[in-house]
């Protein structure tokens, strides 16, 4: 399967730290965020990166060149930042089966096979992360509605009175359906062609998309604070994980 990272954002609210680089090369835990991002890749299965750059793209390409970890690596161009569901038709060509989505701005600790293996099961037309957040914080972002078997049968961006408290995750997993459906998506109020029309136009056609609760975390570097959130629970992560490597050593030598 594929996985398409879409990394053309400019990340002026993490300015100063973006002021020579993309927002996707910004470090966290002394590794760019992309590279997080192609690691869990990777591990899930992928046997291509298709990574959407715009804004320094130059920064990007140099620095990770045609393949990363043996797996091959495809660019393609988003030259004016139009909303994800524009990046998303900037690869299209190279898409003919199901294939992952990853925001290039997120660094997650999930259950991201949850995701795909859901997809490869051939029940769904699409299936993605999704996360309980507080009803108050609920209209910052992209919002599910979901009936009682776990299927999304609403999206919709940034609501006034959100349906429910579920919203998107940055990572998702597509048939090729969602680039006739981010065809037909019109310019929202801020200008921009958006990944939850497209998904509410797949639903509308009666495609059956799954909704994964997320289990783990996943932070959304936006602001400098993001990114240092971030770096401190990868940090927890590492020597929680490095803890337990211990005590199964020391129970394996007392056996």
């Amino acid at each position: 399967m594929k996985a398409v990272v879409l990394a053309a954002g400019e990340g002026t609210r993490l300015r100063p730290l973006t002021e020579d680089k993309p927002k996707g090369m910004v470090e966290v835990d002394d590794k760019p965020i992309l590279t997080h991002c192609f690691e869990q890749l990777v591990d899930l299965g992928a046997d291509e990166l298709v990574v959407v750059v715009g804004y320094m793209k130059e920064v990007i390409i140099d620095h990770y060149g045609d393949e990363f970890d043996g797996v091959p690596i495809t660019y393609t161009h988003q030259r004016e930042q139009q909303g994800l569901a524009h990046a998303l038709l900037t690869v299209e060509e190279h898409i003919d089966d199901d294939f992952m989505l990853m925001l290039g701005d997120n660094v997650f600790q999930a259950n991201l096979a949850d995701v795909v293996n859901r997809q490869r099961e051939s029940r769904a037309d699409a299936a993605f992360l999704v996360e309980e957040v507080p009803w108050e914080e609920a209209s910052r972002y992209g919002v599910c509605d979901t009936n009682d078997y776990g299927e999304i049968v609403e999206v919709v961006e940034k609501p006034d009175e959100p349906p429910s408290n579920l919203v998107m995750t940055g990572f998702y997993t597509f048939t090729p359906a969602i680039f006739h459906a981010c065809h037909l998506v019109q310019p929202s109020d801020r200008g921009e062609y958006e990944i939850s029309e497209a998904i509410d136009l797949l639903l509308q056609s009666g495609r059956t998309i799954d909704a994964i609760r997320m289990d783990g975390w996943r932070i959304d570097v936006g602001y400098p604070e993001d990114r240092e959130e971030a770096e401190r629970r990868l940090q927890e992560t590492g020597e929680a994980s490095a803890d337990a490597a211990s005590e199964e050593s020391a129970e394996t030598a007392t056996e």
